[in-house]
C-alpha cells in the first residue's frame, strides 16, 4: 500500500498545524526569571552559525519568531515559545544562546553559557533536546562537548534527542548521506537501551527535513502527556 505524501498526511498536518501555534512567551538572563516548570519543553541548541533559529522560525511557520543575527553570537539570553492552545500551552520551546562564536567578549560568553549549561543540566521539565548541526562539517569538538554534557540526562531515557543536520541544500546526496552515516555513527556508539535518540537531515530553506521534526517534537509532547 502506497504512504501518504506528507501534504496528505494528517499526522503530519496536525504537527505543522500545532508547530504554527508557536508564539513568543519570556526572554531571560536567568535561570530564575524563566516560568516555574510546568508543561514539557523542548529546547533548540547549537552553535552560533549552524541555523538555529532559522530552524525555529521553519518549524514555526514564522519568518520572525526566532531572532536570526546576522551577526552569529549576538543571542545572550535564553527565549521561550508556547505552543498549542493560547490560553494553557501545551508545551514550551526553549531557544537557547548559541556557543563557540570567538568573537563574543569572553565574560558575557561564560555568562550565558553557564545559564544555559544550568538549565541543560537541572531543568526538570526538559523532555526533548534538538541538536544543530551543520551537516556540511559533521560534529565538532564543542559540539561533542555538549553531547557528552547532556549526556546522562539522554541515555537514561529523562531527555530525548533529536539532532539536525542542518543546511542540507548545500550538500548534494552522496554528501548528505555520508553526513547522516557518521552523526549516526557518533550516536550510535553512545546509546544505550533507554535512550530515545533521531537524526534527520534538515534545511530550512528547502523544507527538508520539516515533517520529520514537526512530529517528532509532536510525539514526544504526547508521551509526556499520557
Amino acid at each position: 500500500m502506497n504512504r501518504p505524501s506528507p501534504l496528505d498526511d494528517p499526522a503530519a498536518r496536525a504537527a505543522r498545524a500545532w508547530a504554527h501555534s508557536a508564539r513568543f512567551i519570556v526572554t531571560a538572563s536567568r535561570i530564575e526569571e524563566l516560568p516555574e516548570p510546568g508543561v514539557p519543553e523542548v529546547a533548540f541548541v547549537g552553535r552560533s552559525n549552524a541555523g538555529k533559529s532559522s530552524a525555529i522560525n521553519a518549524l514555526a511557520q514564522h519568518k520572525q519568531l526566532a531572532f536570526a543575527s546576522r551577526t552569529p553570537g549576538r543571542t545572550q539570553h535564553i527565549n521561550l515559545f508556547g505552543l498549542g492552545p493560547a490560553d494553557a500551552p501545551d508545551a514550551l520551546w526553549t531557544d537557547l544562546p548559541g556557543y563557540g562564536f570567538a568573537a563574543v567578549e569572553r565574560q558575557a560568553k561564560q555568562r550565558w553559557q553557564a545559564v544555559m549549561a544550568q538549565y541543560l543540566a537541572q531543568r526538570h521539565s526538559l523532555a526533548g533536546l534538538v541538536m544543530l548541526v551543520d551537516s556540511r562539517h559533521g560534529f565538532t569538538a564543542l559540539d561533542q562537548q555538549l553531547l557528552e554534557y547532556v549526556w546522562p540526562r539522554v541515555a537514561s531515557g529523562e531527555v530525548k534527542l533529536l539532532v539536525l543536520l542542518t543546511k542540507a541544500d548545500k550538500i548534494g546526496r552522496r554528501e548528505g548521506e555520508r553526513a547522516l552515516a557518521d552523526a549516526q555513527g557518533v550516536l550510535g556508539a553512545m546509546a544505550t537501551e533507554h535512550s530515545d535518540i533521531g537524526v534527520v537531515l534538515f534545511s530550512a530553506l528547502s523544507g527538508q527535513g520539516l515533517d520529520d521534526v514537526a512530529l517528532a517534537l509532536r510525539s514526544w509532547v504526547s508521551s509526556e502527556q499520557d
